[in-house]
């Protein structure tokens, strides 16, 4: 079992039966070895393997009955994904209507520059993809795209000639983890030079940069996504409603009880003090 610096036992445990999962050691329909058997095979404690389960069954990848073990099961399409505001596949929608094409495709390391744009840690390797969006090959590009995929998954790098919608579903499927959080940070820019001209507008010209930071269920950054957008050519439009839940019902109920207070004050005062005018 592979370890890194700072995992706890349990992401450890679970990284690595995800990967015995997704290479076949485990097929879809067989169990996964008992609870003893594998506090046995790590040499940890049953709550550490529970943890880990817990992570496999978040994973889509096991489900767990008493009394019937754990059973790998069939990953479900990774459509189901959603956010506060609105659904990942929503978010990501614009890829799957616009080609990407590739420019650069290689691992880099993060320097200081790169870091302050991306929130990566300097000096750490990421596969950075890079090229432009178009819906057809005599339009502008929509955009300008880079992506910086974690070395741990930078074997997909292979498949993306050949791709053209979002890449974490790849990540998702060849590796056996899942996408639950993705951050999104929109930032007014001014496109310079070396992006203006094959964007085909004017040095300096406003932009929109949209950076999306994609997080698995271990808690690792699996993707950092930064798409820069001519301003003429993306416009974001979100819908917000008011819900009404258990606190604004308690909120509601105290008010209630304030002015039913307030009024009991008002009447009392009023029996003890006759000649005392109301406000």
């Amino acid at each position: 079992m592979t370890a890194t610096n700072g995992d706890h036992r349990y992401l450890q445990v679970a990284r690595t039966l995800r990967k015995e999962i997704v290479d076949g050691v485990y097929p879809v329909g067989s169990q996964l070895p008992t609870e003893h058997e594998l506090c046995q095979r790590f040499a940890v404690s049953r709550y550490t393997i529970r943890e880990a389960l817990r992570r496999l069954r978040e994973d889509n990848l096991v489900s767990s009955r008493p009394r019937a073990g754990t059973l790998v099961v069939p990953r479900p399409d990774t459509n189901s994904y959603a956010q506060d505001v609105m659904s990942i596949d929503d978010l990501l929608a614009f890829a799957q209507g616009a080609r990407f094409a590739i420019d650069t495709n290689a691992m880099v390391t993060v320097d200081q520059k790169l870091a302050e744009r991306t929130g990566l840690k300097p000096g750490t390797e990421w596969l950075a993809v890079t090229g432009y969006r178009r819906t057809d090959d005599d339009s502008a590009p929509i955009c300008r795209t880079e992506y910086y995929i974690n070395r741990s998954f930078a074997a997909i790098g292979r498949l993306l000639h050949r791709h053209s919608g979002p890449i974490f579903p790849l990540i998702e499927d060849l590796f056996g983890v899942s996408i639950v959080q993705v951050h999104q940070e929109i930032t007014a820019v001014m496109l310079p030079p070396e992006l203006a001209g094959p964007l085909r507008v004017e040095p300096g010209t406003a932009a929109l940069q949209m950076q999306r930071t994609y997080t698995t269920s271990d808690g690792a950054i699996a993707q950092v996504t930064v798409n820069t957008h001519p301003s003429s050519r993306f416009r974001h439009a979100m819908t917000m409603r008011r819900v009404r839940d258990a606190r604004s019902d308690l909120s509601r109920d105290a008010r209630s009880d304030l002015s039913r207070d307030a009024q009991s004050d008002l009447s009392r005062d009023a029996q003890s003090d006759p000649g005392r005018e109301a406000p």
